[in-house]
């Protein structure tokens, strides 16, 4: 009954957190080009510097964060890295300039610690068999954040543009009061371990996870394709239904919302009634042929109808990233799995750093008047061929973990 008691409260936290990311989303480019006085063009290259400086510091900050929790545990790490995110959106919302703007979001970028927090939390109460389960539980929340946090960023907006970005520090604030409250320490003094500044790195956390297992390297490299081909998803998405669909705001809105709810249902419902009868393997192996599908989907859609029916064919790939999470997670000692998730954080970043641009520059080579060949949807395609690296990669790594007994 605690462990379900704990788990819902992170998955609250998570979800309030995720709420607040997406508050801004639909604000944050009039809040650039009226800070910054630029068209919208210029605009989107300054959210695309930020993005990837964010993401930049996350891979920096990430294994550092996930140290310090196996020092001194998830809940105070979780509660600052909640602090810091309030007090980051306070700084994007009162910002008197451009700079500001940046300055808040790339202290977000040092602070984004709820995920690995979160997921090590989860590792610490969770019993091996149920981590899969588990951790899509917090991919659940991710994806109802995603889903209605833009939403009611936009009806904020109407108030100004600096309204979302104090209602989400709001959020962080209330998150971190209730945490303070109700959440309990995960992580037992015996398992506790000092930090150390030589391993507070993604390479140095990899070689040290490594000696405690050779298959969590592999695990994390899958994962890391994983992030790059998912992340096709907010890179081009829209970009790819207005070039190949004809889709406007609405209905790429609309779309995007199916993906996210089913994604959630997938994570939230598929992952606790039906992966633990697939096992980790089955799972991840159907959820890559899953976005495999869907790709080739997309690619030979000619209506509305066929893009919905891609997107729910390609809803199964939620299985891939809890499954190979927890199975990563199994092969590392109770200590670590901080360091772990801090350098599965360090290695997504690394994704959102080189995806983005990547299919950026597959999509012009693929669409418009100087294209090699007219076929927008050749990002898909690219991160499909990711996925299917992931699922290589992945496999290699069970195969070594079948080899030695799974950490407790």
């Amino acid at each position: 009954m605690e462990q379900r008691a704990s788990i819902a409260v992170v998955f609250g936290i998570v979800l309030i957190d995720m709420l607040g990311f997406g508050l801004v989303m639909p604000v944050l480019p009039g809040l650039i080009m009226d800070l910054g006085r630029m068209t919208v063009d210029s605009a989107a290259v300054w959210a695309g510097w930020l993005g990837a400086g964010y993401a930049a510091l996350q891979f920096v900050f990430a294994p550092v964060i996930g140290n310090l929790s196996d020092r001194y545990g998830r809940r105070p790490v979780l509660l600052a890295s909640l602090l810091g995110f309030g007090i980051d959106y306070l700084v994007m919302g009162l910002a008197p300039s451009l700079w500001w703007l940046v300055l808040g979001r790339l202290a977000a970028g040092v602070t984004g610690a709820s995920w690995t927090a979160a997921y090590s939390f989860i590792a610490d109460v969770s019993p091996p068999e149920k981590r899969a389960a588990n951790f899509g539980l917090m991919g659940m929340a991710f994806g109802f954040g995603f889903i209605f946090g833009p939403a009611l960023g936009g009806l904020l907006a109407v108030l100004g543009p600096r309204v979302p970005f104090l209602t989400a520090a709001a959020l962080a604030f209330a998150n971190a009061l209730l945490g303070w409250f109700v959440l309990r320490e995960s992580l037992a003094s015996e398992h506790r371990r000092a930090f150390d500044w030589t391993r507070a790195n993604a390479f140095a956390a990899l070689k040290a996870l490594g000696r405690q297992s050779g298959a969590t390297v592999w695990f994390i490299a899958a994962t890391g394709f994983w992030m790059l081909a998912h992340v096709v998803y907010p890179a081009m998405w829209s970009y790819v239904a207005i070039a190949a669909w004809g889709f406007d705001s609405k209905a790429i809105g609309l779309a995007l919302g199916v993906v996210g709810i089913s994604s959630a249902l997938v994570q939230g419902l598929g992952l606790r009634y039906v992966a633990p009868r697939l096992g980790e393997r089955m799972a991840v192996t159907i959820g890559v042929l899953s976005f495999l599908a869907s790709a080739v989907l997309y690619t030979l859609a000619g209506s509305t109808a066929a893009v919905y029916f891609a997107i729910v064919v390609g809803g199964l790939q939620g299985f891939i990233s809890p499954s190979i999470s927890a199975l990563a997670s199994r092969a590392v000692e109770a200590s670590s799995q901080g360091e772990l998730q801090g350098a599965t954080q360090a290695v997504g970043s690394i994704a959102a750093i080189i995806g983005p641009p990547l299919y950026a520059v597959v999509f012009e080579l693929f669409h418009g008047p100087g294209a090699i060949a007219q076929l927008p949807t050749m990002p898909f395609l690219l991160a499909a061929a990711f996925s299917a690296v992931t699922l290589a990669l992945f496999l290699r790594g069970l195969a070594i973990a079948r080899q030695a007994p799974p950490s407790p």
